[in-house]
């Protein structure tokens, strides 16, 4: 597959200042002229965001055919080319003409600027607004042709579901009309890799309204996928000693009090459940259960390290309004590991989780990644000690990795430091997928027996979610959560999945010209009983009498077509076929063909170069 160029893309034309100053001059011009049209609607925040900006304003609901008048306006300021000036005043004299205007949000935002003097900026003599800058010199330096107003969507002011619901104007700005045209192409080509419409187009997933918002159902199809990239996971981690689990889903609301998640992470989980007189808690995170699992006995130094992974499903509350496909869900599972080990074993085996994330990663071919180390958060527990002593171990795992790597300072979760990985797909996106940090074991009183035979507490405990590492256990998640891969893995190739990962099964046609419906003979029940035998979901369809009839199919299935009758018949060669390929394969079938002598159908496979058998 070939690497759409939406990186460097970015990076030519966009400096430091570059990056944001045109958008941020243009959502003001866009306020302007919203105000202009709509005399009475109020102002409150626009910033600018990646490829563009956004500004919400309290006023009647817009519809998207309102763009096109906003569009006009603002180009009618933009050819003026009025100047951009700098103001600062004093906070009293800020707020003073605030409350000429009537601008109740610019009012909250003035409490919040903690700086002095304030700066406004004034486009012209028409219309200023609080802003720090820095800005274009003047409307001029706007090309017209390179900005579009893309969308309108509710926002809650503060995101406070309790605030007034806000109408949100999305923009994007850009240098030239050349970049506008080449952002758009990009656009379009991430809306054909939407993981929605290709999970309806194919039939993989759905959210049934009847069932609730958040609740994914993984159809058939979707279902073998998940089945076969949960098996590769599970046997990468065999194969690097981890043993598996299975865990339930609630557990009784003391055990979160222990684990802290109850204090820092309450308003991510559901209400209690009263079960006997006892308060019982769906749980929002695996880790406690690992815990539970390694304390159930006294453990010895010799069985050090111990390393555990589990796929568990956990709950998570998300607002109605922000829910959005796989990519924010209510339920979904997070492929989750654990490793207690000692003090001296810490850097050995945070490398072997950044050795096996990598794998995982590289098995579904994801090359790029950005790696974050993430430090310690303002609202955390444990010592500074404890703290120091994490984040120097992940700290020397990656640097004996040889990752270049960046310092996300406070990005920490409330238990321990960690390292993220952010994996680019094609269109050169980044997500989210891969998390190792430590954890604190202290609150669990967990402990082992070292070779004098004294019970020692210091036993640290890694976590990973197919990257995650925490302190006195190590926690980790190569794949985070598998609906978080499944639409990142979508993203990246457009369901362009090998024959072996593909949700459709290979489809035997035997196509015959010239002897109308016929039957399938011993050679067409001999190649499918091949196929199957090496592990490939096949099944027949006859009756074709003509090839062109077969093309329908093809976005579903792997076709591999018998032309009945002639020499190709004779020499039992089969002719594989798929939309996403340019070509045909032609097989000779013979009687040492295995059905991965189809292997050269993988390397026709172009999933950015995995190698899925490997």
């Amino acid at each position: 597959m070939r690497s759409l160029p939406w990186g460097s893309f970015m990076r030519k034309w966009t400096g430091p200042k570059k990056r944001y100053k045109l958008p941020l001059m243009c959502a003001h011009v866009m306020a302007m002229a919203v105000q202009r049209l709509f005399p009475g609607s109020k102002v409150a925040i626009g910033p600018w965001i990646d490829n563009g900006f956004y500004y919400d304003f309290d006023m009647e609901p817009l519809a998207d055919r309102d763009l096109k008048r906003i569009k006009k306006e603002m180009d009618r300021i933009i050819s003026r080319n009025l100047p951009l000036i700098k103001e600062e005043v004093s906070r009293e004299e800020a707020k003073i003409r605030i409350m000429a205007l009537n601008e109740p949000y610019k009012l909250e935002i003035l409490e919040s600027i903690k700086e002095e003097p304030i700066t406004i900026y004034h486009i012209g003599n028409e219309w200023w607004d609080l802003c720090a800058g820095p800005h274009v010199d003047s409307t001029g330096h706007i090309d017209k042709k390179a900005i579009e107003l893309e969308s309108v969507a509710g926002a809650y002011w503060r995101g406070d579901e309790n605030k007034p619901m806000l109408q949100r104007i999305y923009g994007t700005a850009w240098e030239t009309e050349e970049h506008l045209k080449a952002f758009l192409y990009l656009k379009e080509e991430a809306k054909r890799r939407d993981h929605r419409r290709l999970g309806q187009d194919l039939d993989l997933f759905s959210i049934q309204e009847d069932a609730g918002g958040g609740l994914v159902f993984w159809h058939p199809k979707g279902a073998i996928m998940r089945h076969l990239i949960e098996d590769t996971w599970k046997k990468i981690h065999l194969d690097h000693g981890y043993e598996l689990l299975y865990t339930p889903h609630v557990a009784k609301v003391d055990l979160w009090k222990i684990s802290g998640h109850l204090e820092f992470y309450r308003e991510n989980m559901y209400d209690q459940m009263n079960i006997e007189d006892e308060l019982y808690q769906l749980r929002p995170m695996n880790c406690p259960y690992h815990i539970l699992v390694y304390k159930r006995k006294l453990q010895s130094y010799r069985d050090l390290p111990i390393r555990v992974a589990e796929l568990g499903t956990v709950y998570r509350y998300e607002l109605s309004g922000s829910l959005h496909g796989l990519f924010r869900v209510r339920g979904f599972t997070q492929d989750d590991a654990h490793i207690f080990c000692l003090d001296d074993q810490i850097k050995h085996e945070i490398r072997g989780v950044l050795d096996l994330t990598e794998k995982i990663l590289l098995q579904f071919g994801f090359r790029k990644y950005e790696v974050n180390l993430s430090t310690r958060p303002e609202k955390s527990v444990g010592s500074d000690d404890i703290w120091e002593k994490a984040t120097s171990a992940l700290r020397d795992a990656l640097d004996d990795k040889g990752w270049h790597y960046q310092i996300d300072e406070g990005g920490g979760a409330f238990y321990g430091p960690k390292i993220d990985l952010k994996i680019e797909d094609a269109l050169g996106r980044k997500w989210q997928c891969s998390t190792v940090d430590f954890n604190l074991p202290e609150r669990f009183d967990m402990s082992y027996v070292d070779s004098n035979a004294e019970k020692r507490p210091e036993i640290c405990h890694v976590e990973t979610h197919t990257g995650r590492l925490r302190q006195i256990r190590i926690p980790q998640s190569s794949l985070f959560s598998f609906k978080d891969y499944f639409f990142t893995l979508c993203s990246h190739c457009a369901f362009h999945l090998s024959l072996f990962y593909s949700s459709g099964k290979a489809r035997l046609l035997a196509v015959r010209p010239t002897e109308g419906r016929g039957t399938l003979d011993s050679s067409d029940y001999s190649t499918i009983s091949r196929l199957r035998l090496y592990g490939n979901r096949s099944d027949f369809s006859h009756g074709y009498r003509d090839i062109k009839l077969t093309h329908g199919i093809e976005g579903q299935y792997f076709l591999l077509m018998r032309l009945r009758g002639g020499k190709s018949y004779e020499a039992q060669v089969l002719t594989i076929r798929s939309s996403h390929w340019h070509e045909n394969i032609i097989i000779t079938m013979t009687s040492n063909t295995n059905s991965f002598s189809l292997r050269s159908v993988l390397e026709k496979d172009k999933l950015n170069g995995a190698n899925f058998l490997d």
